[in-house]
């Protein structure tokens, strides 16, 4: 049964922000760019007009706007910890939009005014962001590779959901979708050959078991590479790290109301409410909220959810600040239909052409659900020591819920020899019941100093990380069984008369199987106490190096006697041959692994074992450019990842097992991203991947094979737009972009053999117009209307043609 939101909170948001701009006629407004003596653009710089509740901040580019302004005459105040302050006196004339520009310094040197070319930012670049390194770095400056995927690009693509809005990095594509399953119910994607899980959220840990909702995104960054070293191993991937970062209070009053619908009975409404709670704005409050209901392209199957995510930020002084996060999620969903081919027994089928599938088909019901609420909060302290040094303390808390049903489809044709063509698939599922919480503790101190004439930033750390699972769910049922081919008789032959499906999807017929199933009564918990540093030492001004090292003391509560230790080292090194527009870098970056106790099991014989850490190490070289004023950003690179001390196990029979731990693999590869602005107007992103994965040691059944996680060898992603800027077509744009993935290997065995995913090509438009106070758009997805899948020993459908419009008015 669908679950039906009343949302009183939402339609109160709606009431409060359309009577707030009824009463607050503009009058005109200020507006400029803080630019700073060496040419760089700070981010979050305080303009107020003195002496009024009026101010802003800068965004990434430097630009403000101040608006409401009555005629008059006023002080304008430009501030920020660490820059120098300056102070205008201007006249404000009736209507008339007033232009003020300012350069700034990180000292008392006397200030020059910079000319603003406005319609010249490049909208997608990247911001500078420290959660990526810990340490205040440029892009050029971090031996690090990453990419940034901010807010503008998911507004202007109209992005609903977490899936799409990774489609614009180079080298992500989707495993696995969201199942909502506890423990692992969020989406698998591929990242240089490995997968990973998005649970980062400004830096620290944000678990969930279902999608996260794009509403509170700022920008999402993908740091590329094993990260054990700033991240240690609990919430790390062989691969990378996918961190979402959420938008922050501001000085000042502002938002925005959103309203999409689309194919599917697609209904959304977005809200982005700021207001500063005291008259010197240094109290400001947040709220992101969003409300999505979709069905799915399938014969069943829908997503609803709400979300909120209220924050607060409080300046006590020019030392001394607070912030405190937090991000509320009901979701409620139908399983994604999830084809599984049998692992132990050669594949009747090799590709989706001899499956024959029916991709409208999604063999479950509205009926049978899966709620996974979450909850997540950060609080932040951040104390200014000195002009050299500042403290952070790090308090966050996530909990995420599943509770309902869970199903999938296993392939079992080898259970009916009278079935020659075609498959079976067995329908198995369970009721859902667990809770999964994590609490983290972090206490850092960054610094930017010098010894003699060698810069250093610096920033060492002491982490604490706890994670519980309670598990509560109950053991798997059959029901029914489904045949896909194009002999539907010699299965009839054996169940009797059906359409393919004989099981029976409502909520009382599963609750009656699993009426007598046995539940689970299990708690597991974790501890990880990590210390480590990082610290880059400028040599020369266009010459710096990168040393980091962790160290990770890992326990498990649930073996008694498991306490392990383990250290990540990093070095990395860069080169500005042209300072501040062309780098060349190089790291050796480490990830690992922590594997509980397992048992051998050999008859009627358990022998104990303990594992050491998983390895991971990474070789990297590349170059990152700046050109042409930040028009245009650049970054290729060649990467090799070793990973060694893989744990697996072998089964010969249904009882007896056998880990080992001499498992081995190589990933080797080529990333290429370019972010452009080459004319007014015109933004552009585009990437490319090209991956070689291999497991060079391990279960016989897939060595010198491709791993089925790697996802396809090649893949390469574009978006391009362009805005009028002039004319009578000003504020209209369009877009255009899409994404190719090659060949993918879904299922890559000795025994099975192979199951592959065709390579193909999907192509995306949209179509824009927006004023400073609303804004349509209007995203045509899949204009092909191709038929798509991803997998992982899975086959999973993807959404066909589809079409979203978004209305949205700001305040």
């Amino acid at each position: 049964m669908k679950i039906r939101f009343t949302i009183p909170l939402l339609s109160l948001f709606f009431i409060l922000l359309t009577g707030t701009s009824i009463s607050a006629q503009e009058k005109t407004t200020i507006k400029g760019k803080i630019t700073l003596n060496n040419n760089e653009t700070p981010e979050n710089v305080s303009v107020i007009l003195k002496g009024t509740r009026l101010g802003t901040i800068t965004d990434e580019a430097g630009n403000y706007k101040i608006k409401n302004v009555k005629p008059g005459s006023y002080t304008i105040k430009v501030s920020g910890v660490g820059y120098s302050t300056k102070e205008k006196n201007i006249i404000i004339n009736d209507g008339e939009e007033h232009i003020e520009n300012f350069t700034i310094s990180t000292n008392s040197e006397e200030l020059t005014e910079v000319v603003i070319n406005a319609g010249k930012t490049n909208h997608f670049a990247r911001k500078e962001n420290q959660q990526v390194s810990r340490l205040p770095l440029k892009n050029l400056e971090n031996p690090q590779v990453y990419t940034t995927i901010t807010g503008e690009v998911l507004k202007e693509q109209v992005v609903t959901n977490f899936d799409d809005a990774l489609k614009n990095a180079p080298g992500v594509t989707q495993l696995w979708a969201s199942t909502g399953r506890g423990g692992d119910g969020a989406g698998y994607y591929s990242l240089r050959g490995f997968s990973v899980q998005p649970t980062m959220v400004n830096g620290l840990p944000g678990l969930t078991n279902g999608s996260l909702d794009p509403a509170n995104i700022d920008r999402i960054e993908i740091l590329r590479g094993p990260s054990g070293t700033l991240f240690g191993s609990s919430l790390i991937s062989y691969g990378g790290v996918i961190n979402t970062t959420t938008k922050k209070p501001y000085k000042g009053f502002g938002g925005e109301i959103t309203y999409t619908t689309g194919s599917y009975a697609l209904n959304r409404a977005t809200v982005d409410l700021n207001t500063s709670l005291n008259e010197k704005k240094t109290l400001n409050f947040r709220v992101n909220s969003a409300y999505n209901d979709q069905n799915s392209f399938q014969d069943a199957g829908f997503r609803e959810s709400f979300f909120i995510a209220p924050s607060l930020s409080y300046e006590l002084n020019d030392k001394l600040s607070f912030l405190v996060q937090t991000e509320f999620m009901s979701n409620e969903t139908t399983n994604p239909t999830m084809l599984f081919f049998d692992r132990g027994y050669p594949l009747r089928v090799h590709n989706i052409d001899e499956l024959k599938y029916d991709n409208k088909r999604s063999y479950t019901s509205d009926e049978l659900t899966i709620k996974t609420p979450s909850f997540n909060i950060q609080a932040q302290m951040f104390y200014k020591l000195s002009d050299q040094w500042t403290s952070q303390t790090v308090f966050s808390n996530s909990t995420s819920k599943s509770e309902g049903y869970y199903s999938y489809l296993y392939e079992g044709t080898q259970y009916f020899p009278t079935i020659t063509e075609g498959i079976v698939l067995g329908r198995y599922f369970n009721y859902q019941e667990n809770n999964n919480k994590t609490t983290d503790i972090q206490q850092n101190f960054i610094g930017d100093f010098k010894i003699g004439s060698l810069r250093n930033r610096l920033v060492v750390g002491l982490d604490y990380y706890k994670r519980t699972f309670a598990d509560h769910s109950s053991n798997y049922a059959a029901n029914g069984y489904i045949y896909i081919g194009d002999n539907l008789a010699s299965f009839n032959s054996v169940f009797g008369p059906s359409n393919g499906d004989t099981g029976v999807l409502t909520k009382e017929r599963s609750d009656a199987l699993l009426g007598n199933a046995p539940r689970n009564s299990s708690k597991t918990k974790q501890e990880t106490y990590s210390a480590y540093f990082s610290d880059v030492l400028n040599i020369l001004p266009n010459l710096s190096a990168m040393v980091s090292l962790r160290a990770d003391r890992f326990m498990n509560a649930e073996n008694d006697g498991y306490n392990q230790t383990a250290f990540s080292p990093k070095f990395g090194i860069v080169y500005q041959p042209i300072l501040n527009t062309v780098s060349i870098f190089a790291n050796y970056m480490n990830g690992f692994s922590n594997v509980a106790p397992a048992a051998d099991v050999n008859g009627t014989v358990t022998t104990a074992r303990t594992f050491g850490p998983e390895r991971a190490n990474q070789l990297e070289a590349g170059t990152k450019l700046n050109l042409f004023k930040d028009k245009l950003y650049a970054t290729v690179s060649y990467y090799q990842i070793k990973v060694t001390d893989q744990v697996y196990s072998i089964r010969p029979n249904a009882t007896d097992v056998t880990y080992y731990t001499n498992g081995a693999q190589e990933n080797k590869g080529i990333e290429a991203e370019i972010v452009a602005n080459p004319i007014n107007g015109l933004n552009i992103i585009a990437g490319y991947s090209y991956n070689e994965s291999l497991l060079t040691a391990g279960d016989l059944d897939f060595i010198a094979r491709r791993p089925e996680s790697a996802g396809p060898v090649q893949m390469a992603n574009l978006w391009a737009s362009y805005k009028f800027t002039t004319g009578v077509l000003r504020g209209f744009g369009l877009g255009f972009g899409g994404n190719y993935l090659g060949d993918n290997k879904i299922m890559n065995r000795w025994t099975s053999g192979e199951f592959t995913i065709p390579e193909y090509v999907v192509f995306n438009s949209s179509l824009f117009y927006n004023a400073e106070k609303f804004g349509i758009n209007v995203k045509l997805n899949n204009i092909a209307n191709k038929e798509i899948y991803d997998g992982w020993s899975t086959v999973h459908p993807k959404d066909p043609r589809s079409i979203a419009a978004s209305f949205t008015y700001r305040f």
